[in-house]
């Protein structure tokens, strides 16, 4: 199981929000890109970077520092925020990110959802941001009518490669994982999951590896890594 750092951008700098709250930022670093070596010389294997700026206004907006990013670690670096139309993705998908992830666009036009499979294949990852058990979509403000099962059920069906799981209820709030939610999909579908939202503690890693899932590549941490409550290398330890 891979972790995967988190860098998200708001306004060039790295910020943790609590549930998604554009209002609840903490800035942790005012250098994105010294953060990114900082994550690798710490030992991290890849790394997940959110353009918030771009899902917030529904285009990518902070693509030059995420190129920058990408050309400054050797790991491979994965890319979401605001891709919601084939030019944005053809955009994206011309820098040195090696998967982009598209959320809002796969669950509110399905015809984008195929020609982003059929430009990305392998590249692309899908995320599943889930309040309630419901797919949350526009920079999760809005909450759809949608579960998050059944949208994997969906996706898994169409081809898609790889699902990124996020409970918003959990993210940034160093509450915990929710892992039932977490295990009902990956006991759902077979394709690749990697998992975010809640781990703030080594423990809680150790609970997700139990879960014993092969299903279940990865996960992502943010502002447990970034206050100091455990290290990539501590992390790892488990994961590996």
């Amino acid at each position: 199981m891979i972790l995967y750092p988190a860098i998200d951008i708001q306004g060039g700098s790295c910020v943790r929000l609590r549930r998604g709250d554009f209002t609840e930022s903490t800035v942790f670093s005012d250098d994105p890109v010294a953060r990114a070596r900082m994550w690798e010389a710490e030992g991290a294997q890849a790394l997940h970077v959110v353009d918030l700026d771009g899902a917030r206004v529904g285009r990518p907006v902070n693509l030059g520092l995420v190129g920058k990013i990408a050309a400054a670690v050797s790991m491979p670096v994965q890319y979401g925020g605001g891709i919601r139309s084939i030019a944005d993705l053809k955009l994206v998908a011309e820098t040195a990110a090696a998967r982009v992830v598209i959320g809002t666009a796969a669950v509110t036009d399905q015809a984008f959802l195929m020609d982003a499979v059929g430009l990305m294949d392998a590249r692309l990852v899908v995320s599943i941001d889930a309040e309630e058990g419901m797919v949350a979509t526009h920079g999760w403000q809005e909450r759809s009518m949608v579960s998050a099962v059944r949208f994997a059920g969906y996706l898994q069906s169409e081809g898609i490669a790889h699902i990124l799981y996020t409970d918003i209820d959990r993210d940034g709030m160093m509450a915990g994982m929710n892992l039932e939610a977490v295990r009902e999909l990956a006991e759902r579908v077979n394709i690749d999951i990697i998992a975010s939202g809640g781990i703030s503690s080594l423990d809680d890693v150790r609970r997700l590896k139990a879960l014993g899932l092969a299903n279940i590549s990865g996960v992502i941490v943010g502002r447990a890594l970034y206050e100091g409550t455990f290290t990539v290398a501590e992390a790892r330890e488990i994961l590996d």
